[in-house]
């Protein structure tokens, strides 16, 4: 299968990278199509996120394609980079991530029991949390982690780079977690 792939990918990179549009636009849906099912085999029950994985892995290859060495199989260089991002996306979530299941799934009798007091007082302590939180570090965190936005959508009603949401997030996530670290101290 890699060498019927090599077979249609490398013809149409070599002359992708001589200038051909038609051919790059052709390369990369043929690549988009590998993506999809590589990393669709490998994140399973994670499909919203295959698709931000293939854009991303897409856009490395786009940003790399001067490092391209011609010696080597165009498959193959197409997925080091994939298997980098992947490990990117692991690394920064954790694969622990997929162990929990989702607290819907759990049965009724697992779930515990709050009152709405309880509830109200919650969703206080988070929002004297987010207080602590420099303005762009909260709005990234509560456009893409409590309204469930995706990055990109995130980014485009901030007028941010999806990079700088995601920077954001990640610093507001460490910050939030040296707080907690000082709060149970």
């Amino acid at each position: 299968m890699l060498d019927e792939l090599e077979a249609r990918l490398r013809p149409l990179w070599l002359q992708a990278q001589a200038g051909n549009e038609a051919a790059y636009r052709h390369c990369l849906l043929l690549m988009a199509e590998r993506l999809r099912s590589y990393f669709g085999r490998r994140m399973a029950g994670m499909d919203h996120d295959v698709e931000d994985l293939v854009q991303d892995t897409l856009l490395a290859l786009h940003l790399q394609r001067g490092t391209y060495d011609e010696k080597l199989p165009v498959s193959a260089w197409l997925h080091a980079i994939a298997r980098h991002k992947l490990v990117d996306l692991w690394r920064r979530r954790g694969r622990s991530e997929r162990l929990f299941d989702s607290f819907d799934d759990l049965p009724e009798d697992l779930h515990p029991m709050t009152s709405p007091a309880d509830a109200t007082d919650t969703r206080h302590d988070l929002s004297v949390l987010l207080q602590a939180l420099p303005a762009a570090q909260r709005q990234a965190i509560v456009a893409t982690r409590l309204e469930g936005l995706s990055v990109a959508d995130a980014a485009a009603r901030s007028g941010s780079s999806e990079s700088a949401i995601k920077v954001q997030v990640h610093r507001g996530l460490k910050r939030l977690a040296t707080l907690l670290r000082g709060i149970s101290s």
